[in-house]
């Protein structure tokens, strides 16, 4: 009794209150595109007065905005959900749909919340694929296959001449020569080193479990030797034709086709030579009056 009552002062000295006990039906919602469903949130707790009840949603890209807020629904979720006691309501989801959702109570100091992850189910569509049709042996070559609209994110499968290629070849026989790596999760199929058993038609597969599996383009890669002796060959040729260019210059330089540089001269020097003296000039250089004027 004495620690029941120790505990109770504590809480009313320390200012910490009781919290709320929320509580959904199920955590994790899958349904399919354009239909309704219900994200239901109860809650209890051990003290009087109203709850506020807030909705706040999180998608797959980390972006979070709210959706009921002030007992009423923001602008972009106007006309979309319903709040009534004990839950929400979509009339109609949609792929943008897919993420977390947030149910927040909280009043009188209390706070609880709880997380439903919804799935909105959307088949996926044709991926784009981006397969070179001719490579060169021994570089490496990046095949991808990608799809944005399939909800769950697809995984993706590689087929090589119309056979499908394991995730790991090593493991069997009719593959282990192979040196390719697949990433189911992101579509890429890389070869490190490419080489001549690598030729084939090849194409992607997305699936996600709703609707049929959906097939890019199927497209011929060719891995082919790289030409050695075009390169030589076209090493040559340039080193002919710069060596004739170099011989042309010459020629018409020596045959005066080309116009000559003009040649510097020299620039004159000024030097000054002292006049001579006047007759009659003491020799100091200076003018001086010789007689004067009378009138």
């Amino acid at each position: 009794m004495l620690t029941f009552v120790f505990v109770c002062l504590s809480i009313s000295v320390t200012g910490l209150d009781a919290s709320f006990i929320v509580n959904v039906g199920d955590p994790l919602i899958k349904v399919k595109e354009n239909v309704g469903v219900d994200l239901k949130c109860t809650y209890t707790a051990d003290f009087g007065g109203t709850p506020r009840v807030e909705w706040k949603f999180k998608d797959l890209k980390g972006s979070q905005s709210l959706i009921y807020f002030d007992n009423k629904p923001t602008a972009q979720y106007a006309g979309r959900i319903t709040l009534y006691n004990g839950g929400m309501r979509f009339d109609k989801v949609t792929r943008a749909d897919t993420g977390d959702y947030d149910c927040e109570v909280s009043g009188n100091g209390g706070y609880g919340e709880k997380t439903i992850k919804l799935t909105v189910l959307v088949p996926p569509t044709k991926p784009v694929s981006r397969i070179p049709s001719s490579v060169t042996t021994g570089s490496n070559v990046l095949l991808t296959c990608f799809d944005n609209v399939g909800s769950p994110p697809p995984t993706y499968k590689w087929y090589k001449d119309k056979i499908p290629l394991p995730d790991d070849p090593s493991k069997f026989p009719g593959f282990k020569n192979l040196t390719y790596k697949m990433n189911a999760f992101n579509g890429n199929l890389e070869f490190p080193s490419v080489s001549k058993l690598d030729t084939g038609s090849y194409f992607c597969e997305a699936s996600n479990g709703e609707g049929a599996p959906q097939r890019g383009d199927a497209v011929q890669m060719e891995v082919r030797d790289l030409n050695v002796g075009g390169i030589v060959a076209g090493v040559i040729v340039a080193l002919l034709a710069v060596g004739l260019l170099l011989f042309g210059l010459w020629f018409a330089n020596k045959k005066g086709y080309l116009p000559k540089m003009a040649e510097s001269k020299p620039k004159s020097q000024a030097v000054y030579t002292q006049p001579r003296a006047v007759d009659g000039d003491d020799g100091d250089g200076e003018f001086k009056q010789k007689s004067s004027f009378v009138v």
